[in-house]
């Protein structure tokens, strides 16, 4: 494969890598929405239980499941973290293993991202670490940014404690096998700013007997795109997308009264962020003001920044460099965001991009499918970060 060599052993043979390529495709089969991963974590559990973990743990912050391998020995605790959600996006192309769920698509490689920790189970089943502890992390939706916080805040958390965590992400876009890391911010901080203004509706033959919301809404939609500047690489960047607008009922006799606008902010910083959000929502505010409206702003989706710590970058490097794979950090940080940040807050973390391809199907769209290609890459990275901290 290029860019990467097979130089570390996992132990993995060629029946291994068919087994966690059926395995991905039968999840591929039946994507499960952010919070509702029953079934997935149900198979991650039967999954995991074959290969005798020391510690399972179920139910994570919602479905998360966790699995702990042990040395018995004292040392570090190790977090290698995927995803079990799927996406709200209709899967098209004719796959043998396409989605059985209509509207529902595997389309980020998350069923790939799975594989990738079934495999270390495993390495790890066959080998136990030298010292210390390995916790595969399978953490449920993170599409929405939920989850992580979620399995963070759990109290069952606590009995993992790990000192470091480990993610990868397949990247379309990059050369296969590529790898992006860099120490700093690896991903922009987002939220999703919920607006409703209410005023009054009315006959439309009479729209001035009614408060319509259409001049306050056409006036935010280009005011508040207008606070994006810059790019990711620049301190103070910000994105601002317009996602939905909807403005009263599809009938032609009612003059609106109601509105609601979805907006998502981006910022490098989380402290960008938060002085993003006063901007915009002053503006809404002062929009609402003027048009004599009642406003209510809240906020979904909400993911910090995915910051990279150096010590676990270091780490991450040398490991790579050992493998042979080609590492740089061009690509960082994207504008998209991560909620595997959350960790950081008792971790030494480190979040990296493993590349899918260059003419490979963008993550979100309808046609994506993981490549199969990278299971053994994934394992085999993970496992030589592992050796690199535990031996």
């Amino acid at each position: 494969m290029p860019g990467a060599k097979t130089g570390h052993n996992t132990g993995l043979s060629q029946t291994d890598l068919e087994e966690l390529t059926t395995w991905r495709r039968d999840l591929h089969r039946l994507p499960e929405l952010s919070g509702q991963e029953i079934e997935t974590a149900e198979t991650v559990q039967r999954m995991l239980r074959a290969f005798a973990p020391d510690t399972l743990l179920t139910g994570l912050g919602g479905h998360g499941v966790a699995a702990v391998f042990d040395s018995g020995q004292p040392g570090p605790a190790v977090l290698l973290r995927c995803e079990l959600d799927g996406l709200p996006i209709h899967e098209v192309g004719d796959l043998p293993y396409r989605s059985e769920k209509d509207g529902h698509g595997h389309l980020c490689g998350h069923d790939g991202h799975m594989s990738w920790l079934a495999g270390m189970a495993r390495v790890l089943s066959r080998r136990r670490p030298a010292q210390g502890r390995v916790v595969l992390m399978f953490q449920p939706a993170e599409e929405d940014g939920a989850g992580a916080a979620r399995v963070v805040a759990d109290p069952a958390f606590a009995q993992l404690a790990p000192d470091y965590a480990f993610a990868i992400h397949n990247m379309p876009g990059m050369p296969l096998g590529h790898v992006a890391l860099g120490s700093g911010p690896v991903t922009c901080a987002s939220a999703g700013m919920r607006v409703t203004l209410t005023g009054r509706t009315a006959h439309a033959s009479l729209p001035e007997t009614g408060i319509s919301p259409a001049p306050a809404l056409a006036r935010l939609m280009p005011a508040l795109t207008a606070l994006g500047h810059g790019q990711p690489k620049d301190h103070d960047f910000t994105l601002v997308t317009v996602t939905h607008a909807r403005m009263g009922e599809p009938a032609f006799g009612v003059a609106p009264g109601e509105a609601e606008l979805f907006v998502t902010l981006r910022t490098r910083t989380d402290d960008g962020m938060e002085a993003l959000r006063q901007q915009a929502e002053a503006m809404v505010r002062d929009a609402a003001d003027a048009g004599g409206l009642a406003v209510r702003i809240g906020y979904e989706d909400v993911f910090v920044t995915c910051n990279n710590d150096a010590t676990a970058t270091d780490i991450a490097r040398r490991a790579l460099d050992k493998l042979g794979t080609h590492v740089d950090d061009a690509a960082l940080p994207l504008r998209g965001s991560e909620d595997f940040g959350r960790f950081g807050a008792g971790a030494n973390l480190a979040f990296m991009l493993l590349g899918a391809g260059e003419g490979a199907a963008t993550i979100h769209n309808p046609d994506y499918d993981f490549p199969d290609t990278l299971i053994a890459p994934g394992v085999r990275i993970f496992s030589a970060i592992v050796d690199e901290i535990l031996g």
